[in-house]
């Protein structure tokens, strides 16, 4: 004979909920009449009343399967748990509470130089397109001493590791894959595919021998749908208060879109986003829709499935995510600040733990929403609460003796504003589509205008990181341009141009010549160009297609690409590149990466697999399956033996960066040139210390184009009869004359890191 449980359970497979003194309104069953008794038993003296002495008011009998994922039962909620990053948050937070180190180092205000004298040349990597020996992980391939010998031997002296944490999502018991390259975090654990914990500190040991640093990333504006996700929905404890998310009454689930089978949540309309910001649910539509596909992304809204809590109440939700639809935003003022210690304890975690230098925060320019005037777009951009959260966030890894850099591709107020208190470094947005434009169309006026916008803005180039290609698309959205300054008006081109129209036209012209006149290169949403530096100069040297770049191409893209890592590191800040543009990897044809890319994630075409170290010469893929990528330039020991290599050339470019000091410089000037393809940057060799009187002036003088040019050097930080020499070789370029200017001749793509000498060069 079934038992009672037994019988429920097989009434409603999932879950059949029994509560003792539930109202007519919470069944579902029809109102009677009260009696005289129930009318009096409100009244009646509170000793009298069973139901008050007991603790916790309301005895809930739950008939449930014990394999069923959802809010009902305890093991499953209790599995999510252990696996949340926030209760990881609240262990790792208080072993450092209390400690004496906690008061060591200063912290309140950044210090880009500081940061720049412990590490200045990175090394990008990406982990799923690292190519490792058979059964060798990422992070084990990490710490090999051949790989730092090679660092070492070229002048690297950081390494930023890349997401390497567990990414992606929890459906039931089972995990799903990344959305977004790693970046949709879930956990504070090592992703298995990419090694463990042990392997990161070897990693963190074997850098600091060669002189190096390790960087890690934290993601302070969102996570993946994981366990703290999950959590969340079931409104479990503090949990919804880390996101931006706002529960649904039952009686509005009319105006949410019905969810797919298969899906957990669907992106709202613009309809329904107007609609429940006019009923006060959400605030509605923000600054910008950013990854914006019709479609699949239309806003930034998305409403979850009905989801059973852990109380027993089902519930519908609408959570904000400034990116894809598995990346729900965290929520950085909500009474618990649960959002606050998940992204501080996953802080401490990398810095204490795992024995990292640095943190990159992505995302973290997104930290603060809210609610306009009626009409317009929610404040989401540039808002103080980004700034305050930020200021936390960086001055907690600094007090603990790290540093950070930010992401963060906003207006140049923005990024001047957010360093000013957060983190140390912002990744450059400001020149990066400038100098891709230069050598687009061999015409430097648009990048010279960024540059001297960034001076008069108070953006110095030491608090930027100038990297080249990394694991994101060659963003071009323009933003400094393209909104606040989109009405202010530039002379530009000979005439009168406003910041809108600037950025769209030098999108246009990006567009046209990078993936309409070469089809190896593909349009990422409104974002960018999906590219490698390596495909982006095939490009613009007039190659169409992968097979017109053939093995006689390969020395003129090399010099192009030096000259690209000239511009980058002959300038104050951080130079970064990644093991694509070692080894000048060119980007996957598209149909080798259809599977990924079906979703309009064109990006997947430039993450190509590398071979720094040859160690799998035959390998058709990394470990983690992504297809390898055609090099142009070789392994790293292949080049290291090779005079004319793309390595060997850097190692004398970065040889004279580091042998002047040049990273902790100071930029002064930005001047006019007499041919439009050259570009003259102006730095007093101070350590960033204006007042010094004897700092030595050095030009850095580039030519974007593939033939050779004359041209004018003038400026009136100029000293007259002072000579200008070349510090690469000790050759006299010229001597400046009165009207603080010289003449020289630069060949392709070359670039000259000259020093004044001969007179003083006081202010």
């Amino acid at each position: 004979m079934e038992d009672a449980d037994e019988r429920a359970i097989e009434r409603s497979p999932d879950v059949t909920e029994v509560t003792e003194g539930s109202t007519a309104e919470e069944t579902g069953e029809p109102a009677s009449e009260i009696s005289y008794d129930e009318q009096r038993y409100p009244a009646r003296p509170r000793r009298l009343r069973p139901r008050d002495q007991f603790r916790g008011g309301t005895l809930r009998r739950f008939l449930t399967d014990p394999r069923n994922a959802n809010g009902l039962n305890p093991s499953y909620v209790e599995w999510l748990v252990r696996q949340s990053m926030l209760k990881d948050a609240d262990v790792l937070s208080r072993q450092l509470s209390g400690q004496p180190s906690m008061w060591r180092n200063p912290y309140a205000r950044p210090d880009a130089r500081r940061a720049i004298e412990s590490t200045d040349v990175w090394f990008t990597a990406y982990p799923i397109s690292l190519i490792t020996r058979p059964g060798e992980s990422f992070l084990d391939a990490l710490g090999d001493e051949a790989l730092w010998e090679a660092f070492e031997w070229v002048g690297i002296n950081g390494i930023h590791t890349g997401p390497v944490k567990r990414a992606g999502g929890i459906t039931g018991w089972q995990e799903t894959p990344s959305v977004d390259g790693h970046f949709d975090r879930i956990s504070t654990q090592i992703d298995p595919d990419f090694g463990d914990e042990n392997a990161f500190r070897r990693v963190a040991d074997v850098a600091d021998a060669h002189g190096g640093s390790v960087i890690d990333d934290i993601v302070p504006g969102h996570t993946g749908k994981g366990a703290d996700f999950r959590l969340a929905e079931m409104a479990y404890k503090d949990y919804p208060g880390i996101y931006h998310m706002v529960e649904i009454p039952r009686e509005d689930w009319g105006l949410l879109p019905e969810v797919p089978a298969g899906r957990d949540s669907v992106n709202l309309d613009a309809d329904t986003e107007r609609e429940l910001s006019a009923r006060g649910y959400i605030i509605g539509e923000l600054q910008r829709v950013i990854f914006y596909t019709p479609g699949v992304k239309e806003t930034n809204w998305s409403a979850t499935a009905p989801v059973v809590g852990a109380d027993g109440l089902e519930r519908r939700w609408v959570y904000l995510h400034y990116f894809k639809e598995g990346q729900p935003s965290i929520n950085w003022l909500d009474p618990t600040f649960a959002g606050m210690r998940l992204v501080i304890g996953d802080a401490l975690h990398s810095l204490g733990d795992l024995g990292t230098s640095a943190l990159r925060l992505d995302a973290n320019g997104f930290l603060g929403v809210e609610k306009s005037a009626e009409g317009l777009p929610a404040w989401s951009e540039g808002h103080p609460l980004s700034h305050a959260a930020n200021h936390i966030i960086a001055g907690m890894v600094r007090k603990v003796g790290g540093f950070t850099f930010q992401e963060l591709n906003l207006t140049m107020e923005d990024i001047r504003d957010t360093g000013a208190v957060g983190a140390d470094l912002s990744y450059d947005f400001v020149t990066r589509p400038g100098y891709h434009h230069a050598l687009a169309t061999a015409n430097t006026e648009f990048l010279r205008l960024a540059l001297t916008t960034a001076l008069e803005t108070g953006l110095e180039p030491a608090q930027l990181v100038h990297g080249m290609q990394n694991h994101d698309e060659l963003t071009y959205e323009l933003v400094h341009w393209a909104t606040t300054h989109r009405d202010t008006v530039y002379p530009f081109r000979h005439g009168e141009y406003t910041g809108g129209e600037i950025a769209e036209l030098v999108r246009a012209e990006l567009t046209e010549k990078l993936t309409v006149e070469a089809d190896f290169n593909l349009v990422f949403t409104q974002n960018g160009i999906a590219c490698t530096t390596a495909s982006l100069i095939a490009a613009t040297q007039g190659k169409a297609t992968l097979a017109d770049v053939t093995e006689s191409d390969v020395p003129a893209i090399r010099d192009a690409h030096l000259l690209l890592a000239k511009y980058n590191s002959w300038q104050p800040g951080v130079f970064a590149l990644s093991g694509w543009d070692l080894t000048g990897s060119l980007t996957l044809p598209a149909d080798d990466v259809r599977h990924l890319i079906s979703s309009g994630d064109t990006r997947w075409i430039e993450r190509g697999a590398h071979d720094l170290l040859d160690v799998a010469p035959d390998a058709a893929s990394s470990a983690s399956g992504m297809t390898r990528a055609r090099s142009l330039y070789g392994s790293l020991g292949r080049q290291q033996a090779d005079p004319d290599s793309f390595l060997t050339g850097l190692r004398d470019v970065l040889r004279t960066r580091r042998d002047h000091g040049i990273a902790v410089a100071s930029q002064v000037d930005i001047p006019q040139v007499g041919h439009p393809s050259m570009l003259v940057m102006v730095h007093r060799l101070d350590g960033g210390d204006r007042l010094r009187e004897d700092a030595p002036l050095q030009i850095t003088v580039l030519n974007f184009s593939g033939e050779t040019i004359e041209g004018t050097v003038r400026s009136e930080w100029l000293v007259p009869q002072s000579t200008a020499v070349d510090a690469t070789t000790g050759d006299v370029v010229g001597r400046v004359d009165e009207l603080q200017s010289f003449s020289l001749e630069l060949g392709p793509y070359a670039g000259l890191f000259l020093v004044l000498e001969g007179a003083s060069t006081d202010d």
